[in-house]
């Protein structure tokens, strides 16, 4: 029955209509193979706003890092567990979240700048993820919300 509700996308409109603050929300299974649905989804929702492909890559590459980050770093790639995405534009005021409804807390550490030198003499792949969200997004918190982490990223739009 709880799979029922996996891979649903939701339309929310406040009682009083305001086309600039429609919520949408996703659910997903945690894996891999459902990234190309959640990058699909902040897509369609940016671009039906008429906000310039930069903007839009900017925030789909970040939800989409974070949403990799859960699925393989906090769930094991476990199907069993999900994910929901909340993506709201108030005005020019983008906020996502998303809620990792797993079994465990995922409370990254705070957010240092990596030394690129030092990652590229060591050849080190990955790890750089979290950093290139700090970049593209105005603001990223993690927080624990009824015992679920919660991921709320923002970002002003011009």
């Amino acid at each position: 029955m709880a799979h029922a509700l996996r891979n649903q996308s939701f339309n929310i409109q406040p009682s009083t209509f305001n086309p600039s603050n429609v919520k949408s929300i996703l659910r997903i299974a945690c894996s891999r193979v459902h990234l190309q649905q959640v990058r699909d989804f902040v897509r369609e929702y940016l671009s039906s706003r008429q906000l310039p492909d930069i903007t839009v890559n900017q925030v789909v590459l970040a939800v989409d890092e974070v949403v990799a980050n859960f699925i393989i770093h906090a769930n094991g790639e476990d199907e069993s567990q999900f994910l929901d995405l909340q993506l709201t534009l108030d005005g020019h005021n983008l906020n996502v979240e998303i809620t990792d409804n797993g079994d465990t807390i995922f409370l990254p550490a705070p957010h240092q700048n990596p030394d690129l030198r030092a990652y590229i003499r060591q050849g080190r792949k990955g790890g750089m993820g979290m950093t290139l969200v700090n970049r593209l997004m105005d603001r990223v918190e993690f927080f624990t919300r009824e015992n679920h982490t919660v991921c709320h990223l923002s970002k002003t739009l011009a």
